[in-house]
């Protein structure tokens, strides 16, 4: 096993130990990255169905606990002929090892370890579950100190109502509770008077009862008395001793009620005031005086005798009397003999009689446990035997429909021909129905699953979108009020994930039918269309969407309203300003690229009107749209180097007023005086209804003179602007 991955996903590391039933692995959970034991049954078992239903009982029974002091099952599963158990993996020692290496333990280390074996056995016997073999190797001590109870493979349900498998009692020899060895009914305070042998050990280093074999042990725990604890180790306090005393009371009735009622007393025996209190004291039972009674049969001896001796001597006094009347002694002798042999020749007929016509001949009950029921009944009618009507019938685990499960006589016994038994016959499993979880969440539906028996493993979740609220059962399979076997049903519930989202799509600048299309697409509804006027886009664009923005989180089915441009509005003025344009040195390329903003960028961002090359002058006419409150500005660029801003007004535009424009020069020369220029104040500071003026150059302008005359390279003057009205 050494190596094997086992169920895909466990990767066996190590041999950590194993019992008559059982080895145990220490393995590597390879999903979850995770230690783990795995018990596995032992290979000549495999074939037993005695064992493997203990071996699953044991999962079952410890998978229904969930207490800080019992092993954890996590998974059980079957490989081929291979049955394991996956369980919580102790690091530590079991406290058979911590008995034989340093026993006898500390009072108050053994009381502590007592006190969490006791609030697991509670906890289990809350949840109906009897352990019925607790002893030291069936507990582990982790190496933070914690205590944690295991192997539950003969724990059984407390209705249980025999404590013997095939025949064979089962649990430890030396830990049994008396009602135990003698095979009767055990119940919680059978695993309390265990736990007292397991502190007694725990003190004392010893057992309460040893012998030479099983039997005379078990005949120890039915007949006779154990040593006192103190009396073997006296540094035990009065107090714990009383606890030990109780627990193992012979008679159930005088031991402790609950395991509760122990784990109180264990929680206080070490407080001072309780260390040395008296020795507990238990009432003793009167012992029944033993009578000499006369065996029966030899009183009707005795009577018979008796009887018949004061008959015989009554004839003899009455044939001495005829005698002596008559003197004819050999009548009445001649009589009674006679009548003695008649009586005894009809006698002998009866006993004929009853040896051929009444004895009943035995018959020995075979087993029919796992015939048919058909094959079980003409066995047992063959040899004579009687079924007695009504056979039981009802659903038992591992067994099939009409498969007999269980006989009133069993195995072996001998019975007279004509004898009644009784037959026990399984049925189908009944089914259970399913209930309506909708509505509930996922847990809360696992939760009402897992009560009817459905494993946890078998409830799957399938996430959609819904208008439910998120995490709620919104469909179920199969539905409710369908029949199902809770063992192999599978289970799915399809769980709410809220309203599906998605990132709100931008419409603006679209058409109004492609928005309206795309709405429908992305599963949208369409609230309604506004229209409106605009400057930045033209008419049937879409120009807003509300309530979401593009990139918003919205879900499917909300609405959606768009609003679609009718165009410029009435105060809208197109106008085209006409830029001239000139290279640095006239016959030679220059680069002119212009840039320009107007009513329609609401935003500042400026447009690209072009690039253009030229070699001599010329005029490039830029179409502007212009608003009230909103200057357009033309940016001219030679050579990639700035070159001049251009602001033209709503109120110049409108008025025809908007200043001519310079030819650029190759390199233009600053001023040098206020003569050379004529000084006009901003269009912006003009009254709209004064003459507008322009910057211009003075008619005698003429180049200075310390300056070269460049009238050859570039030419300067003033282009005058075309207008719209």
């Amino acid at each position: 096993m050494i190596g094997h991955e086992l169920g895909g996903r466990y990767e066996i590391i190590e041999r950590i130990g194993g019992g008559g039933m059982a080895l145990v692995y220490k393995a590597h959970d390879i999903l979850l990255g995770r230690n783990v034991a795995i018990k596995v049954l032992r290979q000549q078992f495999v074939d037993d169905e005695e064992f493997i239903r203990r071996f699953r009982r044991e999962a079952q029974s410890a998978a229904s606990l969930s207490h800080p002091n019992v092993v954890s099952i996590y998974d059980v599963g079957q490989e081929g002929e291979i049955h394991y158990i996956v369980m919580e993996y102790i690091e530590g020692f079991n406290l058979n090892e911590i008995i034989k290496d340093r026993a006898p333990l500390q009072v108050e280390e053994s009381v502590r370890i007592a006190a969490q074996i006791c609030d697991a056995l509670d906890h289990a016997h809350q949840n109906q579950i009897i352990h019925r073999d607790i002893k030291p190797h069936n507990i582990l001590i982790g190496r933070n100190g914690r205590v944690k109870v295991t192997d539950f493979g003969i724990a059984r349900a407390v209705t249980s109502t025999t404590i013997t498998q095939t025949g064979s009692v089962l649990g430890s020899v030396h830990y049994f509770s008396p009602e135990h060895a003698k095979g009767v009914i055990t119940g919680e305070k059978s695993d309390l008077y265990s736990l007292g042998i397991v502190l007694y050990q725990m003190l004392t280093a010893t057992l309460p009862f040893l012998g030479e074999s099983p039997i005379s042990v078990a005949l120890k725990h039915l007949q006779e008395e154990f040593d006192d604890p103190r009396g073997v180790n006296p540094l035990i306090p009065q107090s714990v001793e009383n606890i030990i005393l109780k627990s193992m009371r012979k008679n159930p009735s005088e031991r402790y009620h609950s395991a509760k009622e122990m784990l109180k007393d264990l929680d206080t025996c070490l407080l001072p005031e309780r260390r040395n209190e008296p020795k507990i004291q238990f009432a003793e039972a009167d012992a029944d005086q033993t009578r000499a009674m006369p065996a029966i049969k030899s009183m009707k001896r005795e009577a018979s005798y008796s009887r018949a001796k004061k008959l015989f001597d009554e004839d003899d006094d009455d044939d001495n009397k005829i005698e002596d009347k008559r003197n004819k002694k050999w009548v009445r002798p001649t009589l009674w003999i006679t009548l003695t042999l008649v009586i005894l020749i009809s006698m002998a007929g009866v006993i004929w009689y009853v040896n051929n016509k009444l004895v009943v001949p035995e018959v020995t009950i075979p087993n029919v446990i796992n015939l048919q029921e058909d094959i079980a009944v003409a066995e047992l009618t063959e040899l004579g035997i009687v079924i007695e009507d009504p056979i039981i019938r009802t659903y038992k685990e591992d067994f099939e429909e009409g498969v007999v499960y269980d006989q009133s006589k069993k195995e072996g016994t001998v019975v007279k021909a004509g004898s009644v038994i009784r037959l026990f016959v399984g049925t189908a499993k009944p089914l259970a129905v399913m209930p309506e979880v909708k509505g509930k969440t996922f847990a809360e539906a696992s939760e009402k699953l897992i009560a009817l028996k459905v494993k946890k493993d078998n409830i799957s979740e399938n996430p959609a979108y819904s208008d439910e609220p998120p995490g709620t059962v919104i469909g179920q399979e199969p539905e409710a009020d369908a029949k199902f076997n809770a063992e192999t049903v599978e289970v799915i519930l399809t769980v709410s994930k809220g309203k599906e989202t998605f990132d709100m799509p931008d419409l603006v600048s679209m058409t109004r039918s492609k928005a309206e299309s795309e709405i429908k697409k992305v599963g949208l509804k369409l609230l309604g269309v506004e229209e409106e006027s605009s400057f930045k886009y033209e008419k049937g664009l879409v120009t807003r969407q509300w309530p979401y923005d593009a990139k918003s989180t919205v879900s499917i089915g909300e609405e959606v309203k768009i609003f679609v441009s009718t165009g410029y509005p009435p105060e809208a003025l197109n106008y085209t300003f006409n830029l001239p344009v000139a290279p640095v040195e006239e016959g030679k390329n220059s680069k002119i690229r212009i840039e320009y903003s107007d009513a329609r960028n609401d935003d500042g961002e400026k447009k690209e009107w072009g690039t253009k090359t030229v070699k001599s002058t010329q005029v490039f006419s830029v179409d502007l749209v212009l608003a009230p409150n909103k200057d357009a500005v033309v940016i001219l660029y030679r050579d990639g180097v700035f070159f001049d801003t251009y602001t033209i007004s709503y109120v110049d535009a409108k008025n025809g007023s908007v200043p001519d424009v310079f030819v650029p020069q190759e390199d233009p020369v600053p001023p040098t005086s206020e003569e050379d220029l004529e000084i006009i104040p901003d269009p912006g500071d003009v009254n709209p209804e004064d003459t507008t003026t322009m910057l211009q150059s003075s008619s005698k302008d003429k180049a200075p003179k310390d300056k070269p005359d460049k009238s050859k390279k570039g030419n300067k003057g003033i282009v005058k602007t075309s207008k719209k009205p």
